[in-house]
């Protein structure tokens, strides 16, 4: 039986390592040595009635007093700007100006993300905004409680208008579930700047990021991933860690979806003494990402067993998953999957509770692989757990087998002329590509230079890996 959590709600799972401190502080004088993150990049501990007398003296942050209470966490991916792929207007700065103007606790899931990145799940709210193509505009996707269906809201939004459309959108969406009518009420009740939709939003898939370990944000700076496999992060860890943050002039902590956390900008005279206490404090930051693709329920021992089953099968095989991720859950109807792929572990007949049944499971994946598709397909039903690691080695090879077909299809529809294939060099640990084509402007190579010809101490930009982890490859 899982126990009853009791969540503190950060904002686009971004805080200061000030406030994290403050937050370590309380759940220390619960009795507490670890705490846990969320899926929905919030901070969660085991939840007692007698909390509340303790948690009452921090007023600072908004906290859930019982697990009943119907507040929800603010989905956004400021974590994943100036570190990966982005839409060119959209900058951390602007995630952090809209996260300040919501001066309600929202009721329903709100995201905020752009669509050029992946690791932070675009549809899993139910008010989903997503950066279109012309600057400081939204694309809105609503998928609202007893609404039969998911709808696109008729308009793109204004960035500074999304604090007030999501608040309007949670006072009426009740009265009706007509879009255009909740389109007319919204409109009657606040001023908007929005703006025609010229063009379709379509996302093409792009593979999952690997997430962990130290890497190059530009010639001077780092940022840092941290994941533990079980999600229990070590308060004395963490305190040493935000006054490291406090020490070398770093903002923000970032909270991601998959229980994990991402800091930016740690000056490079700074990198020797981070790693010097992940070392002291033995903290691993390079686990496999065969370990790093899985979302999993907060405190589901069960799923966290299969998983660890699942990924010791894939590492004994030498299997690649690269681009995929995958995801365990009981199956519910109506489940918001954001994974590539998805387990689902059927509910015990009741008839037979009373005996000692296996489970069975189900596997699901995603059109195209693309978990932005929101489309998912039925690979296999009612198997047994043993089977699992070799569905789920065909799922993958399937994925391999049709890589690349949904870009075409998209080139294609947009009327662009065909990629060409080329050989590149490629960093085996975290996928990083040399094109002479281009160079290397961190290192002040410039396009034009030959792989063979950099020098024998050339570095990866992104992990620092050295110039014998590269491969060619064909891109």
């Amino acid at each position: 039986m899982k126990n009853k959590l009791q969540r503190v709600y950060i904002k686009g799972g971004v805080l200061s390592p000030g406030e994290l401190k403050q937050i370590i502080r309380m759940v220390e004088s619960l009795g507490l040595a670890t705490l846990k993150f969320g899926s929905r990049q919030d901070i969660l501990f085991p939840y007692k009635e007698s909390n509340n007398e303790i948690i009452d003296q921090y007023p600072n942050f908004i906290i859930e007093k019982n697990p009943k209470q119907n507040f929800q966490n603010i989905v956004c991916s400021y974590v994943s700007a100036d570190i990966f792929p982005a839409t060119p207007w959209l900058k951390g700065s602007t995630y952090l100006y809209i996260l300040e103007q919501f001066r309600y606790n929202p009721t329903l899931k709100v995201n905020i993300t752009d669509p050029k990145q992946q690791l932070v799940p675009l549809y899993n709210g139910q008010i989903n905004f997503i950066a279109s193509e012309n600057e400081d505009y939204w694309h809105l996707n609503l998928k609202l409680p007893n609404w039969e269906t998911e709808v696109d809201y008729p308009v793109l939004i204004y960035s500074w208008d999304i604090p007030k459309i999501a608040q309007a959108i949670e006072e009426f969406y009740e009265e009706t579930s007509d879009i255009n009518l909740l389109f007319e009420l919204i409109n009657e009740k606040i001023e908007t700047n929005s703006r025609t939709i010229e063009k379709k939003l379509v996302i093409p898939f792009h593979p999952f990021p690997y997430y962990e370990g130290m890497n190059k944000m530009d010639v001077n700076d780092y940022w840092l991933g941290l994941y533990w496999r079980n999600n229990e992060y070590d308060l004395a860890f963490l305190k040493e860690f935000c006054d490291f943050c406090l020490e070398s002039g770093v903002g923000k902590i970032c909270i991601t979806p998959w229980k994990s956390f991402i800091i930016k900008g740690i000056n490079k005279k700074y990198k020797l003494n981070l790693e010097k206490l992940l070392g002291k404090k033995g903290i691993n930051v390079r686990h496999s990402s065969l370990e790093l693709n899985w979302h999993l329920p907060v405190d589901d021992k069960d799923a966290l067993e299969l998983k660890k089953f699942i990924v010791r099968n894939f590492d004994q095989n030498d299997i690649s998953t690269y681009g995929l991720n995958f995801g365990i859950t009981e199956s519910v109807k109506n489940e918001n999957y954001f994974t590539s792929a998805v387990i689902e572990k059927n509910p015990i007949p009741t008839i037979i509770k009373e005996y000692q049944v296996r489970p069975t499971y189900n596997v699901l994946y995603c059109k195209n692989f693309n978990p932005n598709s929101r489309e998912y397909l039925i690979y296999a039903q009612d198997v047994d757990k043993t089977e699992l690691p070799g569905l789920l080695m065909e799922l993958s090879k399937l994925y391999f087998g049709q890589l690349g077909e949904e870009t075409a299809d998209l080139d294609e529809n947009s009327n662009m002329e065909p990629k060409i294939e080329k050989e590149v060099y490629q960093c085996k640990d975290c996928l990083t590509v040399y094109d002479s084509d281009y160079g290397d402007q961190n290192d002040m190579v410039e396009a034009g230079v030959l792989f063979k010809d950099l020098p024998l101490n050339y570095k990866c930009p992104l992990c620092e890996a050295p110039k014998d982890a590269y491969k060619l490859v064909k891109i």
